[in-house]
Parts: structure tokens; sequence; C-alpha cells
């Protein structure tokens, strides 16, 4: 039996080597785990990653001990052809995964706009959102960020139009052609409306009643950075989802900073307060 001395090489090897060298080893090992499962967590992937590894200790195992004695070569062989087509799999099994890391690597921290655009933009989709949400008229705003959404915009109808409330109120207005899907935002243009967007799975939403905008809503985060802001038609309860996550639920005062958060994280605080001050001085001199 040639198990115990393998065991026993294996130990004085370990014992060799220096303790700074294992623990950085090990920390490192522990922080890609945990990056990974962190990344997975919550999602369908989760699960089969989970059984994955299940299967690939059970396997790993039975292939060492049936090799100890320097038999069964061929299932040594077969396990090595099955660690390949173990790789291969998880490229097909984990390719929306894999497309969001990429996505998220290729990302610059910031939004792409002066703190001017980004105050512009919160203005006019805040004050939309919220005669839509006091109407509890239905609506899917998409803003734009670094990665592109031409493929989006040729689907739909383009616009190329100055974005301002009035213009998105009447877009989601009941009734008109364009209310039923999305509209998406890019600078202080609407490039296109009545854009059609992917849908997550029933499975991936936090509560399953809500309906397919919340659904749009996640899955076209799940594959790019934009920002997408949803109003429920049943409720008029208004959510950000972002990154493969649905907020909860936020009222029409809370909106605008949460946006402004989101969108102006380059953009430090004090600025948008003096922005808010001065335009407060303005009204109070005009009002005087």
């Amino acid at each position: 039996m040639e198990l115990l001395p393998r065991i026993t090489e294996l130990l004085t090897r370990l014992t060799s080597y220096s303790p700074w060298e294992v623990a950085f080893e090990l920390a490192l090992i522990w922080i890609v785990v945990y990056g990974i499962v962190r990344f997975v967590q919550g999602t369908r992937a989760a699960g089969a990653l989970k059984g994955l590894l299940i299967l690939i200790v059970l396997v790993s195992v039975a292939s060492r001990v049936a090799a100890a004695g320097e038999r069964f070569e061929r299932l040594s062989y077969l396990f090595d052809k099955f660690l390949a087509l173990v790789a291969v799999g998880l490229v097909i099994i984990f390719q929306p995964e894999l497309r969001r890391v990429l996505v998220r690597l290729g990302e610059t921290p910031f939004f792409r706009g002066t703190p001017t655009e980004i105050a512009f933009l919160v203005e006019q989709i805040s004050e939309a959102s919220r005669y839509l949400a006091r109407a509890k008229f239905g609506a899917l705003i998409v803003i734009e960020r670094q990665v592109g959404l031409a493929g989006l915009v040729e689907g739909g109808t383009p616009l190329k139009a100055e974005l301002s409330a009035q213009l998105l109120q009447t877009i989601f207005f009941p009734g008109s052609a364009l209310h039923d899907l999305a509209v998406i935002v890019k600078g202080r243009t609407i490039a296109a409306a009545g854009v059609q967007l992917p849908l997550a799975e029933a499975a991936d939403m936090p509560d399953p009643t809500l309906g397919s905008r919340h659904r749009a809503a996640l899955g076209l985060s799940k594959e790019c950075d934009a920002l997408v802001i949803v109003v429920s038609e049943e409720t008029g309860r208004i959510r950000l989802a972002e990154r493969g996550r649905l907020s909860d639920p936020l009222s029409a005062a809370e909106l605008p900073e949460e946006l402004r958060r989101r969108l102006g994280r380059g953009t430090s605080s004090s600025d948008a307060s003096a922005s808010d001050q001065g335009h407060s001085e303005d009204e109070g001199e005009r009002a005087a």
C-alpha cells in the first residue's frame, strides 16, 4: 500500500516550505475563492458552481486513490481528459457571468460627464419619475454609461432628442406608441424609445410579483454597466437596477440623491450641495 508513504512525503514537503510563503499562497487562494463566491452569489450560477466543485473533488480523490499503486492508468488518463472537458464546460455554463466580469474590467469608475451634465440629467429624470410614479404610469429609463448600447438603439425608434422631463412624461403616457418599452438616455440626449430589453429569468427576481419591466431592468443591468430606472404601473414605486441587482423601492424625494450618488461617484457631494444651495438662493432672490 503506497498511499501512506505518499501522505508522509507530502507532509515532509509542507514542513520544508517557508511559513510566510504558505500564508501568502493560502491568503491569495482565499481571496480568489471569496471573489468568485461573492460574484456568483444570488445567481443561478451559484448552484451549478457548487455542484461542479463537489463533482471535481470526488473525482479527484477517487483518481488519486486509484493511481496510488500504479494501477488503473486508463482511469488516470480519463481523469486528465475530464479536467479539459470541465474547463470547456465552465466557459459554456458561466458565459453570462464571464461576460459580466469582462465588462466590469473594462469599465471606468466614473460617469462620463461633468457635474453640470449629471445635475441636469438627475433633475430631468427625477422630475419625470415623480410625475409618472404619482400617476402610476409605468416607465423604463436606461442611462448609458461606458458600455455602448448601439445594438439596442437600432432595435428601437431613434429620437436623438434633447432630454427633458416633459418629453419623458409624454413618451410613457398610456396610449403612446412607445410607452410599453424602454427609453435609452445618452448624456443630455434621448437616443431612442420603444427599445426592447433582455429579460432576466423569473428565478433571478427578488420578488416574484414584479412584472416584465422589472425583469427587463434587471436583465439589462446584468449585461452592461447601465443604470436603469423603473416605475411600476401597479404600485407607482420607483426602483433602480444596477450591476444585476434591483434596489428597494425609493420615494420620489429619495430618487435625486440616489441618482446623484450612483452617477456622480467622481463628483464630490460638496459640489452638488453648492449647486443646490445656489439654486435656492436664486429662487429666494426672485421671490423677494
